[in-house]
């Protein structure tokens, strides 16, 4: 944080602007994932597609930043490593085995509750300090799912359990993403120490993904341009964001990005609902906002006074 601080008190505001315009730019980019991740999987599987997916998301990363691993804790880059390429195999498969693109808009919302988990989980590891608004804070992201969930329909638990049940590994792979992110997260802030390891996780996130792929019952991947200008975008988004949020944070306002970051679950599934064509209702709407309101509560509740 010091080297950041030294470079951005060095920056011009002119420069300080465009760079934080940069990091906008990163979060619109991932915010795409979700639908570009859904689309995929439909043409080529939930196994093929999403091993696709991160072989080229790998590719493109590896030409931006190289492969490193020297020098670099082995908590993070074993521990982290796991972390990472779990949560990756989780989203990914989540989506591609949703039964329907409004349930994978479903289950990539479920993602998003890392931000207030990481919150939580930072405080519970006296990482972070906390305040009593925790608990609302993630009460309302809870609610925001439930509505995310249930649509605009009458609400009832057991309207919701038969919401699960419908399909559970979906879901449950999704919620074990956040928690995954969450851990990842903590293991990168305390063992991280500005390392960028990121090429070599996308691409271990690959190899386990073709194993599985290899042992699975899935059909051969079946080539199409639809399918490859989709992965092309995919892997030059993946490795364009991280570029750009790299440049960012350490040249824009890191208030102004973090506020911003807290913001993607917006961002992701209005690209999401315009990329798949999938009609957004306003229970479903007001869930993504519960959501993102509760993850900014949560940041709110942990900020230095």
């Amino acid at each position: 944080m010091s080297k950041r601080s030294a470079i951005l008190s060095h920056s011009s505001p002119t420069t300080a602007r465009k760079s934080t315009l940069l990091g906008l730019a990163a979060v619109l980019m991932w915010s795409a994932s979700v639908g570009l991740m859904r689309s995929i999987t439909e043409l080529l599987g939930p196994l093929g597609g999403s091993a696709a997916i991160y072989t080229a998301s790998a590719a493109f990363a590896i030409a931006a930043f190289g492969l490193k691993w020297r020098g670099i804790s082995l908590v993070y880059l074993l521990g982290g490593g796991a972390l990472f390429v779990g949560y990756e195999a989780s989203l990914a498969l989540a989506i591609g085995l949703a039964h329907s693109r409004e349930q994978s808009l479903e289950v990539g919302m479920i993602n998003y509750l890392w931000p207030s988990l990481t919150v939580v989980l930072a405080v519970v590891a006296k990482q972070q300090r906390g305040s009593w608004l925790l608990v609302p804070a993630l009460m309302v992201c809870l609610v925001g799912i439930v509505l995310v969930m249930t649509g605009d329909g009458d609400w009832s638990p057991q309207m919701l359990w038969r919401n699960v049940q419908s399909n559970p590994l979906a879901y449950s792979l999704a919620l074990g993403a956040a928690f995954l992110w969450a851990l990842y997260s903590l293991i990168a802030r305390k063992f991280g120490n500005g390392a960028n390891a990121v090429p070599a996780f996308l691409l271990a996130t690959a190899i386990l993904l073709w194993t599985k792929y290899a042992f699975s019952d899935e059909p051969a991947l079946s080539a199409s341009w639809p399918a490859a200008l989709q992965l092309i975008a995919m892997g030059l988004l993946t490795a364009a964001a991280y570029t750009c949020w790299d440049f960012a944070v350490q040249r824009g306002n890191l208030t102004v990005l973090a506020t911003i970051s807290y913001f993607t679950p917006v961002f992701s599934m209005l690209l999401a609902s315009v990329w798949l064509g999938v009609h957004i209702g306003m229970g479903f709407l007001y869930g993504v906002l519960l959501v993102t309101a509760g993850s900014l509560a949560c940041w709110w509740a942990t900020r230095d006074r």
